[in-house]
């Protein structure tokens, strides 16, 4: 047996001693480090064994990528406002007692959740979405982390008090399957046979009303509107497939993947929610688009048109307000740069801000904060509740998880979020895909239903759609 085995070994006999000691069940985690492995391969690798338990995360710059198989424990509700507090409370309470190897300080490693939020929960209710609850967050069984270059794997079993040996040999059993199988990264191709926009002029017509809502009532200064399409595939749709095309396509965003029973929750978002390492937070504020230009002078010039258009800075202005005064209330020595940047993505360009600062308490997790900063003026609208209001009444529609936070916590109460935007759910061989803009008093709806098209393009074209 290979010296990591003993140690894990040793290491699961304290758990189960732990356990029986207690009388209850508890959670054991291993963390252990590794050579080099590809993450969309080691997502790949478990289809056949874990079937449908399975998360994929990679921010922007490609410095964290985790990749969770399996599921030892899910966590989900479907607590409504109090959704954010359930699953904080219930992963507290679930590591508390938890027998955690972990010899590492490396930001990641350990027991760690993926998951995420409904949108609303107010909201009206369309059963696409009925597995993700209004929150759903999974502890993988095994999940791979790459940090920087270093790659580490954490596995996790729940130990009963009447446990032996068996359960953690049958685990590294499995795990011997994944890491010495010939995996091929080689998927099916995906065969579209229908796309349909919905209701295209009832949104545009319900732009419009939102339009004279926003002219009429002097304290609503912005609404988010969003609309879907739907997509029906020739045959089921595998979730590698589409994270493989994002990989490709769009990998200077945050790409995520979360699955549940026969469907997955995928995209790949521009935009950061909250960050939280130590007593450092890091968020960012991205509102106000344009498209890409043809050409590099052309491109330049729809930057500087977006950087000097008025209805896009009070747009963005108006994130920025929002999340700066959440940021001030947790942290000390708060950086927001004055003027806004652009960012470049593949298909649309965006202004951007970035906020930095130090909490004031370290025991604070990264829950309230996520609480508190969704949504952003830049997903919901400005006052936050007025136009919440306006989006259950106009949109007609469950977002789902949508436009939500979608991310990860570790045992120690850090991790990171980014806003579920260029995303869509595939249910087997069917897929929605979501699109949303910021409506003001005089935003345009022509214009507007033109920018949704251009949003829906990252998802389209991983699902090997046309461009719209």
């Amino acid at each position: 047996m290979k010296m990591e085995q003993m140690d894990i070994v040793d290491e699961y006999k304290i758990a189960l001693t732990k356990a029986k000691n207690k009388n209850k069940t508890l959670l054991f985690s291993y963390t252990e480090q590794l050579n080099n492995i590809d993450p969309l391969s080691f997502y790949s690798s478990a289809k056949a064994i874990f079937q449908v338990e399975r998360f994929f995360w990679k921010v922007p710059n490609d410095e964290m990528i985790i990749v969770g198989l399996g599921s030892a424990h899910t966590f989900q509700t479907e607590v409504g406002e109090g959704r954010f507090e359930y699953i904080e409370r219930e992963w507290n309470q679930f590591i508390h007692d938890a027998h955690v190897y972990n010899p590492f300080d490396v930001q990641g490693t350990g027991p760690v959740i993926f998951g995420g939020f409904s949108f609303d929960p107010l909201s009206m209710k369309e059963s696409e979405w009925t597995p993700f609850y209004n929150a759903l967050f999974h502890l993988p069984k095994l999940m791979l982390i790459i940090n920087k270059q270093e790659v580490f794997l954490t596995t996790n079993i729940l130990c009963h008090s009447n446990d032996n040996l068996d359960k953690l040999n049958h685990h590294l059993k499995l795990k011997r399957e994944i890491f010495e199988g010939k995996v091929s990264k080689s998927i099916e191709n995906i065969n579209i046979k229908q796309e349909h926009e919905l209701n295209q002029q009832a949104w545009i017509d319900s732009v419009a009303e939102v339009v004279d809502l926003l002219k009429k009532e002097k304290k609503l200064n912005k609404v988010v509107m969003a609309r879907k399409m739907n997509i029906e595939f020739n045959d089921k749709v595998a979730a590698e497939k589409v994270l493989e095309n994002l990989w490709e396509e769009q990998h200077e965003s945050y790409i995520f993947a979360l699955e549940t029973e026969n469907s997955c929750f995928t995209g790949a978002s521009p935009e950061r929610l909250v960050k939280k390492n130590g007593n450092t937070i890091v968020s960012a504020c991205l509102a106000g688009s344009i498209k890409r230009g043809n050409s590099i002078s052309e491109d330049e010039a729809l930057a500087e048109a977006l950087f000097n258009d008025e209805k896009n800075r009070h747009e963005h202005q108006l994130v920025v307000s929002m999340i700066a005064e959440i940021i001030r209330k947790y942290c000390l020595n708060v950086d927001i740069p004055e003027l806004p940047s652009v960012m470049k993505m593949r298909d649309i360009q965006h202004l951007f801000t970035p906020v930095n600062g130090i909490i004031k308490d370290d025991h604070i997790s990264i829950f309230p904060l996520v609480k508190d900063l969704h949504p952003t003026p830049a997903m919901g609208g400005v006052p936050t509740i007025e136009a919440l209001q306006i989006i259950r009444e106009k949109e007609k529609m469950d977002r789902g998880f949508y436009a939500s936070p979608i991310g990860w916590v570790d045992y120690r109460g850090n991790g990171e979020f980014a806003v579920a935007i260029r995303s869509g759910l595939i249910k087997e061989n069917e897929a929605f895909l979501y699109a949303g803009c910021g409506v003001v008093s005089d935003s345009n709806p022509e214009d507007e239903y033109f920018e949704t098209k251009i949003k829906f393009r990252p998802m389209l074209r991983a699902l090997g759609g046309k461009k719209l």
